[in-house]
């Protein structure tokens, strides 16, 4: 699949089938973010493959409700969870990234007033995954709303390291619709900040 049309066809897939996906189409995936650019090369990016299906329901567990005006309801990404193959968890080694250079690594002093850059550069990596998924034919979606906390336990995530997201990858069981996008012209400017 060439990339421009990767990008503008990707969408979050929230019913899959409960179909197998071949090892070699995890290793590409991981090996698309592995690839991904980060402050000075720092990679603190680790991925975490959940194939076990009692672990991918203790992930689902930390979900957290969607509340509607009148109600709360379950996240839609709570049943992909435990229907998907594989669930890859992104996590990052925070006071790595966005530090000033030194003798044999960071200085300690962030050099931008955004502090810590783990979560820009997870990002990236997660970006660089879940568009290669789709190239693969997959389908991902990349879960936000959940309790980290509960997460880092379940899989043992050590001190030093955040989870920072992580999306279902299996085939699509479902015709993801592309939804309108903003003109260029509502969203760039020239030179300065216009209205």
């Amino acid at each position: 699949m060439e990339l421009f049309e990767a990008i503008k066809n990707r969408r979050s897939i929230r019913r899959y089938k409960s179909d197998a996906v071949d090892d070699k189409k995890i290793e590409a995936i991981l090996e698309a973010g592995r690839w991904a650019p980060s402050w000075s090369n720092t990679q603190c990016w680790r991925f975490i493959v959940v194939r076990d299906p009692a672990i991918r329901a203790k992930v689902a567990e930390s979900l957290m409700k969607i509340k509607l005006p009148d109600r709360e309801i379950d996240n839609p990404a709570t049943k992909a969870l435990n229907t998907v193959p594989v669930l890859i968890v992104v996590c990052a080694e925070t006071g790595k990234s966005g530090l000033k250079p030194g003798p044999g690594g960071g200085t300690g002093e962030y050099v931008t007033d955004k502090g810590d850059w783990f979560m820009f550069d997870a990002a990236l990596a997660v970006q660089n995954m879940v568009l290669a998924a789709h190239a693969l034919g997959l389908g991902t979606v990349i879960i936000g709303a959940f309790d980290a906390k509960k997460v880092e336990q379940a899989l043992g995530v050590p001190k030093g390291y955040r989870v920072v997201t992580f999306f279902p990858v299996g085939v699509p069981d479902q015709e993801a619709k592309v939804p309108p996008r903003k003109e260029l012209a509502e969203i760039v400017t020239k030179d300065e900040w216009r209205k």
